[in-house]
């Protein structure tokens, strides 16, 4: 009996109305351990989802959760693709998905999809619950989320995916305590007794029906009962549901208790066969018993389960740590002869059987697994468990684990220092073992953490040490990748004739040693740094990369690729070029969920259009990205780097700060593609206020760069601002500069405004006619600004006018309010704009043109329009964009909230 959820029931009954109409939605039920979460859901769908498919998962508490243990649940009552995708091991996650989402979408009734105790989810489950819920909108589909969400901190797996949740298609529904009032009625209106209950239990339904039910074992009506008081217990159990459950427990007959003790040390369900292999024919007995007295429950598969899993801690909590040992091994026994494909449990038993030989045999296995399943956290747990026995295990198998837990870990987003001392440990062993290739091999690893922790000298120590080593052992493949990395650090240091000398080297070796993922490395590697000395002969060899990567399903390859060409693009100012490959980078790390590429590309695009002068525009994307949360240093720098300029042109008094934090986190990564940008955004700032002072500093740092160092528009671009401070540069510096800088350093200062204009960069034209300090550029500079809506330039002019005297010749400053409908970062119009907003709220072409009172054609007409802008075949793409860029949707509010500082 329910009591006190009507509420709650209308309401998810009214976000699957809008789910049957094709406006998918997530459903988060929460609330603390025993505050009725399934009992509601199950109301919920039989009450509701009569006309509804029904598919429902459980996480397990397992030492290592099983990867899709829930999708394994639903599985069983999904005949076809997914069922079959799901029984290859070797099916990677994304092409899982998608058949799981084709599966969904040509349903032919309504889907309920519903995930219990998510807070225990392993990784593959949350990148299925991420993909899932961004797509959702737009298919008659309710996910079903249930968690305990006083487990779920700021740093629990769990919070990052529920954030990036779309809020327009999530439903939270805070489960409460019941009331002093339910907890009477439950009791059957015994009102002192129930009134002691209420005192201890605060009104928690689970609390109080295991108090009820002590009670009333004990004897039925007692009114003066007075259980003990909630307070910390071991396993986390409340006492007072330890207590009950003890003093049920105790009422019931010895060969019950042992029984049911005996299964608490099993999570999630007890099957049938499992049942039969540790208790004979008299297991199914036991188990009806236990559903008589309401300690276990029949699960929609058929297998039992505890009530719940607080019964099942606070039973397992009365068994000693010996007969724990045993039961363990018995368990175990029973997995191994019936079951055993089930490696996650074998693995979870092993470790409390203390059977090291099987916990050393099975986690490798069950973590590979798991890393097959995209579970790449799980994995690290099943290896860590193994670890816990590493003293036991023969050199090889050690250095082994070590190397394989540190890689799996690393995937998993903790490249820390425990990770990098699992890879020491490793390379420690191979030495002793004396396998120089695999001591390489680790070196190489130990090079790439470190540059993702923005190590640089250690990444290129370690790196050097892999070829050295890796050069003492017959050619291989192994090497090949060595000196790819190589070739790849020399390319972001901006030593391209080295980049582009060990990239050779790698293809080279590749051809004899054939290795696809090397191949399409370096090819990126070698074509990247070709291109940075502007040679567009490299493109065929990076259209080579990109399509090997395509075809081997290897994303992020794809996705550094569209981030090395689009940077290109930006840098070389071929803004046609840069949009092309920014636009479809956008489209294919949307697609795949690539956040990371996502969010730097993002930073490249905010960076084109501050140079194409639409500054706004740049104003919107880059404080749009930099307000998201959880962005790593290296997603954020691109449009940090713009920030700051964007903000000094349109005359933000914060420009200043976020130009000196540019500076502050581009010098933490020793690269010069971001040190360079950043000192040169402190020296416009310098300019614009007239202070020379301040230009010193960073003069002196970027005249110290060789023009071999970077590549000929930031070496032209540190040439003019050294001209304009009245500063020498060193000899060669000038040399081979592209046009618009060569024109400037000369002193024509028109020809260069001309050659930027022709180039598309209006406010580099402004600056070049303002260091001219003639007054008839100056009016052209001002002409071009008040074009741009850039008042810290206007202010800039002015004062320079001023200066000279012939501030009276400048216009008078005549600028209207700014106009959205005028600026987007991808150029919608206003009326765009408001067919995008009701496109993301799920309204169909004919609920658009009745909103908007415009035809069904014209409406039509503007959502193609949109989906060309977007990059998008249709309208999940575009959603699946904005959840990404939150700013397209209201471009104008990137430009008034204060970007957060990571």
């Amino acid at each position: 009996m329910l009591i006190e959820r009507e509420a709650t029931l209308a309401a998810m009954g009214d976000v699957l109305a809008r789910a049957r109409q094709g406006r998918g939605n997530i459903l988060l039920i929460a609330g603390e351990a025993g505050i009725g979460k399934t009992s509601v859901v199950s109301a919920f769908v039989e009450q509701y989802g009569q006309d509804c498919s029904v598919y429902t998962g459980v996480c397990d508490a397992l030492f290592t959760p099983r990867p899709l243990g829930p999708l394994h649940d639903m599985a069983i009552n999904m005949a076809g693709p997914v069922a079959q995708a799901l029984e290859k091991a070797s099916t990677p996650s994304p092409r899982l998905f998608s058949t799981l989402l084709n599966f969904l979408e040509t349903s032919d009734q309504p889907t309920i999809m519903i995930i219990e105790d998510v807070h225990w989810a392993d990784h593959a489950t949350l990148d299925l619950i991420k993909f899932l819920g961004r797509r959702v909108a737009f298919m008659p589909v309710l996910l079903v989320l249930t968690f305990r969400s006083d487990e779920v901190g700021l740093d629990h797996p769990l919070a990052p995916v529920l954030g990036d949740l779309p809020a327009t298609s999530r439903t939270r529904l805070d489960l409460e305590p019941l009331s002093v009032e339910g907890v009477r009625e439950l009791s059957q209106g015994q009102s002192a007794l129930a009134e002691n209950i209420f005192a201890v239990t605060s009104g928690n339904p689970f609390f109080v029906t295991e108090l009820l039910n002590a009670t009333q074992s004990a004897g039925g009506a007692n009114e003066s009962a007075n259980p003990q008081g909630l307070g910390a217990a071991a396993d986390s159990v409340p006492v007072s549901v330890r207590d009950a459950t003890n003093a049920r427990l105790n009422r019931i007959e010895a060969q019950d208790r042992k029984f049911l003790e005996c299964l608490s040390v099993v999570p999630g369900p007890i099957h049938g066969w499992l049942l039969s292999s540790l208790f004979g024919e008299e297991g199914h007995v036991l188990a009806e018993r236990g559903l008589d007295k309401h300690f276990l429950i029949l699960d929609h598969q058929g297998a039992y389960r505890f009530r719940h899993e607080l019964a099942r801690l606070a039973t397992m909590s009365r068994v000693s740590k010996s007969r724990m040992k045993t039961i363990h091994r018995q368990v175990l026994d029973s997995f191994l002869l019936h079951a055993g494909d089930a490696h996650d449990q074998i693995v979870h038993h092993a470790a409390g059987a203390l059977d090291v030989q099987t916990v050393l045999s099975y986690a490798p296995q069950a973590a590979e697994r798991a890393a097959l399943a995209g579970a790449h956290r799980e994995a690290a747990s099943h290896l860590g468990t193994a670890l816990r026995f590493i003293d036991k295990a023969s050199p090889e198998m050690a250095a082994t684990l070590y190397e394989q837990w540190a890689y799996e870990a690393s995937l998993a987003l903790r490249i820390d220092d425990e990770v990098l001392e699992a890879r020491r440990l490793a390379t420690t062993l191979w030495r002793a073992l004396d396998r120089a290739d695999k001591v390489g091999e680790n070196l190489r690893w130990l090079s790439r953490l470190h540059w993702y922790r923005g190590e640089a000298t250690q990444a290129s120590r370690f790196a050097d040490q892999a070829v050295e080593v890796l050069e003492s052992t017959p050619p291989s493949s192994e090497r090949a990748m060595a000196y790819s990395l190589r070739a790849q650090l020399h390319m972001l240091n901006d030593r391209m004739d080295e980049a582009v000398e060990w990239g050779t080297k790698a293809l080279e070796l590749e051809k004899k040693f054939p290795n696809v993922e090397v191949r399409i490395h370096a090819l990126n590697n070698v074509g990247t740094a070709q291109l940075f000395r502007d040679d567009r002969s490299a493109m065929p060899m990076l259209e080579e990369s990109l399509r090997l990567a395509t075809e081997q399903g290897m994303h992020e390859h794809v996705a550094r690729l569209y981030t090395n060409v689009c940077e290109y693009g930006v840098e070389f100012r071929d803004f046609p070029f840069a949009e092309q490959y920014i636009n479809d980078g956008l489209a294919f790390a949307t697609q795949h969920d690539l956040d990371a590429w996502i969010h730097y590309i993002l930073g490249k695009m905010a960076q084109l259009r501050m140079d194409e002068g639409r500054l706004r525009d740049a104003y919107t994307i880059a404080s749009g990205v930099l307000n998201l949360e959880r962005l790593t240093l290296m997603m954020q720098l691109p449009a940090l780097l713009v920030l700051g300029r964007t903000q000094l042109r349109l005359g933000e008094p914060s420009a200043k700060p976020s130009l000196a934090d540019a500076l502050q986190d581009a010098l933490s990564t020793d690269e010069m593609q971001y040190i360079v940008p950043a000192r040169l955004g402190l020296l416009e700032a310098a300019y614009m206020d007239g202070d020379q002072g301040a230009a010193e500093e960073q003069l002196d740092a970027l005249l110290q760069v060789k023009p071999g160092e970077r590549h000929p528009w930031n070496i032209g671009e540190i040439a003019v601002w050294a001209k304009r401070f009245n500063r020498e540069c060193p000899h060669g510096f000038m040399n081979d500069l592209p046009e618009p800088y060569q024109l400037e350093s000369k002193g024509d200062y028109e020809g260069a405004a001309d050659s930027w204009i022709a180039l598309g960069l209006p406010g580099h034209a402004a600056f070049a006619y303002v260091a001219s300090q003639k007054a008839d550029n100056l009016v052209k500079a001002m002409a071009i600004v008040e074009q741009l809506d850039a008042p810290g330039m206007e202010r800039m002019i002015r004062r320079y006018a001023d200066e000279s005297g012939i501030g009276d010749r400048l216009p008078v400053a005549k600028r209207g309010p700014y106009k959205a409908s005028r600026n987007h970062p991808l150029g919608l119009t206003a009326k765009e704009q408001q067919v995008l907003e009701l496109i993301t709220k799920g309204a169909s072409n004919r609920e658009i043109s009745d909103a908007l009172s415009r035809s069904q054609r014209t409406i039509e007409h503007h959502v193609s329009s949109i989906l060309g802008k977007f990059n998008a075949s249709n309208r999940m793409e575009v959603l699946l964009r904005v959840q990404s860029e939150p700013w397209l949707v209201s471009p104008s509010q990137g430009a008034k909230s204060k970007p957060k500082k990571a």
